[in-house]
């Protein structure tokens, strides 16, 4: 149970709850953002973490999650019970990465999440899997671009697709990820959901330059509660985050409790920050934990 006490939120008709686009537009109308959180599927023996911190989800009455899964699809199996139980609760987004993937692999994947419940995607081309960096060349599929086409053509799937607030690690600059997040929306992607990022600034110059290339579709940025130094510093590496050189200094002259203090007052205040910059949401990388998603969520007045 969450120690959180959630004041009840605008119910949203079941036409509005039916995708991502329409339930962004239904909250926006009402003047209001959208709460959502992201989950993994757990490593056997981690399943109490995930389902408790789902049921804490639930009663704060998010609008939609979304379920990793991990690269070249490594626990593809995994991710399929975890969306097998929450997608009849409550609109779920799976993670779809086309690396060393075929067309008809990646239409099979799909098939299996419709018959999940799943209605939305979020499409991805994915990282190599450590066992086998060659996956790309290896793989019908070359980009997240296509797997876009080819949900799209194929499918009556939502697809939302990844924007990069401090570029993309293989690309040359922010006006380029835009032409590609404009090409993703027209090829039919209908929301866009952030990489990890530690500064306001990042996110409105993304909107700036997506904004120049035609780019108006709703990108909803995502965030991690800085909850564990250790944690956040390795997240960051891994995504490309660039962590701010006084929040760095801060966490590592800090014992585990001033780091987590000083973690969170710093993520609330970026979510505070990227709500008044126009964000019509903000969606929660949760790593399967209760605590720091809720204080978050709380924080920046989300519940």
């Amino acid at each position: 149970m969450s120690d959180f006490v959630t004041p009840p939120r605008t119910p949203l008709n079941p036409e509005a709850k039916k995708s991502v686009f329409s339930l962004l537009k239904a909250r926006a109308a009402m003047g209001q953002k959208s709460l959502s959180f992201e989950f993994f599927p757990p490593r056997d023996g981690a399943e109490e973490g995930l389902w408790n911190t789902f049921d804490a989800v639930l009663g704060v009455n998010a609008d939609f999650i979304s379920v990793t899964y991990g690269a070249g699809g490594s626990n593809q199996a995994k991710s399929f019970e975890v969306l097998d139980r929450m997608a009849p609760e409550i609109l779920t987004v799976g993670h779809l990465t086309c690396i060393g993937a075929s067309r008809a692999s990646t239409l099979a994947t799909v098939k299996r999440f419709e018959q999940a419940g799943v209605r939305t995607v979020l499409a991805l081309r994915g990282d190599s899997p450590k066992d086998n960096p060659d996956a790309l060349a290896q793989g019908e599929l070359k980009t997240a671009l296509e797997l876009v086409e080819l949900v799209h053509a194929q499918t009556d799937l939502e697809i939302g697709v990844a924007a990069f607030p401090e570029v993309h690690p293989e690309s040359g600059s922010l006006e380029h990820d835009a032409k590609v997040l404009a090409m993703k929306q027209a090829a039919g992607a209908s929301f866009a959901v952030t990489q990890l990022f530690f500064g306001v600034e990042y996110y409105t110059q993304m909107l700036a330059a997506g904004a120049a290339a035609g780019v108006n579709i709703p990108v909803i940025p995502g965030l991690m509660p800085v909850s564990n130094a250790k944690q956040l510093l390795r997240m960051a590496a891994m995504s490309g985050a660039a962590v701010p050189a006084e929040l760095a200094a801060k966490l590592e002259h800090s014992d585990e409790a001033e780091a987590r203090a000083i973690g969170m007052e710093y993520t609330i205040q970026l979510g505070k920050d990227l709500l008044a910059a126009g964000a019509p949401g903000l969606h929660i990388f949760t790593l399967n934990k209760t605590d720091a998603a809720l204080e978050l969520a709380a924080g920046v007045g989300l519940i």
